[in-house]
């Protein structure tokens, strides 16, 4: 089936569509990227586009919605000090931008796999000619000077996968790929701590047994600097800086029916973890959500307690009842300017001849198990009101794809990183939805 919606072929009421403007930022090899995009307090939008590249690493880019123009900044490899090296380059970033004193601060991570065992993993027999992948860096980037500043090294030759910032107490929090370490940089002393293993053997782990998909989102409660992760199995952990482990928070999990079922030894699906979670100053609780189920939900860490607060999946996907293509849920879920609405860009079903669509029953990675509309949702907290603001579409009628990121600009503008068709060749690069509240 190809990707250009077919309005005869639907037997659903029509839905109301927003329309997505491209833009090509100039990177003819960009691939999917999962986070790696953030308004910064400049006004302006910063992102990464992933590569899968042997030769090239992932690109930064920034665009300005003054001017509406992008702008290259750096090769990531480069930033990282390691062109030359002959190494599997720094492919990808898969955490968002944290901003602190004037710095943007994120992470490198892997864009090269080798199939083993029928799954991607960290390559082991690298291409002829090329050394293993030397481990991803934390790094920043001087809003002002407009430097960057290799900080940290990743342990074990791993990819950073998760990254989250305590502001107040000057520490970054991060989860590497495949295995899982917990890592703690201080940005003070420049000290960084391999805390440990946090999931078996992560997703390096042999499948049935010491396999378990890593979390894929933290945070930190300000109060108390504490570090919130989740595991494939529910439980959710602590670690707060001193301490010579993390810990299981007692009292409190995230195996709820309404999440559906796991094998958390099996891939496939993001287990009982939350997809995505952040911490809100006015309420002081963490608001997330579950990948698969699309069910929002309210964390208190110092009760415990979690509170279902509604499905934010689309319209059409509540009223097929059935779970969203993408098997481990999606990442663009993020609060707005207003600090009161969440924006979160999810899936819908397609319907042709009466029908649902389906996918794969089962794949063995995060991916899409079939082609699905996008919708952009929104969600206000102060009056729990959930509004689906239909399925987006680009000019030519076909479909966003592969979107794991979101951003919202100061006028209200959603930002992420999609595929779609360029001269031919399908790559994904920074896409613009208009203020939905305005349309």
């Amino acid at each position: 089936m190809n990707n250009i919606r077919n309005v005869e072929a639907m037997d659903e009421p029509l839905e109301k569509e927003l329309v997505a403007k491209t833009y090509f930022s100039g990177f003819d090899l960009a691939h999917d990227t999962y986070n790696a995009i953030t308004a910064a307090s400049d006004g302006k939008i910063y992102y990464v586009l992933s590569s899968e590249s042997y030769d090239i690493g992932g690109q930064i880019y920034v665009y300005d919605p003054e001017t509406d123009q992008t702008r290259f900044l750096a090769d990531m490899t480069e930033i990282c000090g390691e062109t030359g090296m002959k190494a599997i380059p720094q492919g990808k970033s898969h955490v968002r931008f944290y901003e602190s004193n004037g710095k943007l601060y994120f992470a490198t991570h892997i864009g090269v796999y080798e199939m083993i065992d029928g799954m991607e993993r960290l390559p082991k027999n690298p291409r002829d000619g090329y050394n293993l992948y030397p481990g991803g860096h934390i790094v920043s980037y001087d809003l002002v000077s407009g430097t960057f500043e290799d900080l940290s090294l990743a342990p074990e030759g791993e990819g950073f996968l998760t990254m989250t910032i305590d502001r107040d107490r000057n520490h970054i929090y991060a989860l590497t790929w495949p295995l899982g370490y917990l890592v703690d940089f201080d940005m003070t002393t420049g000290e960084s701590k391999n805390i440990g293993l946090t999931c078996a053997k992560g997703e390096g782990g042999i499948v049935g047994d010491d396999y378990r998909v890593i979390c894929r989102s933290m945070f930190v409660d300000p109060r108390d600097g504490k570090l919130y992760f989740s595991t494939g199995e529910g439980d959710i952990m602590y670690y707060t800086p001193g301490m010579e482990s993390f810990k299981k928070l007692e009292g409190i999990d995230l195996k709820l029916d309404y999440f559906g079922s796991y094998d958390p030894t099996r891939p496939g699906s993001m287990g009982y973890n939350w997809r995505k979670i952040f911490w809100h100053e006015g309420d002081n609780v963490a608001y997330g959500v579950h990948g698969n189920s699309g069910y929002l939900f309210r964390f208190d860490p110092q009760k415990p307690e979690i509170q279902i607060i509604d499905r934010i999946a689309s319209q059409p996907s509540k009223r097929s009842g059935m779970f969203d293509q993408f098997s481990y849920g999606y990442l663009g879920f993020q609060p707005g300017p207003d600090k009161e609405t969440i924006y979160y860009l999810t899936g819908g079903p397609i319907y042709e001849n009466g029908k649902r669509v389906k996918g794969a029953e089962q794949i063995a990675k995060g991916a899409a198990k079939g082609l699905e509309n996008l919708h952009l949702v929104t969600y206000h907290l102060p009056t729990n009101t959930y509004t689906d603001h239909g399925s987006v579409f680009y000019p030519d009628g076909s479909r966003p794809t592969y979107v794991n990121s979101i951003t919202v600009g100061a006028d209200g503008s959603v930002y992420t990183l999609a595929r779609f068709m360029h001269e031919g060749n399908e790559i994904q690069d920074l896409v613009k939805i208009a203020d939905p509240f305005k349309q």
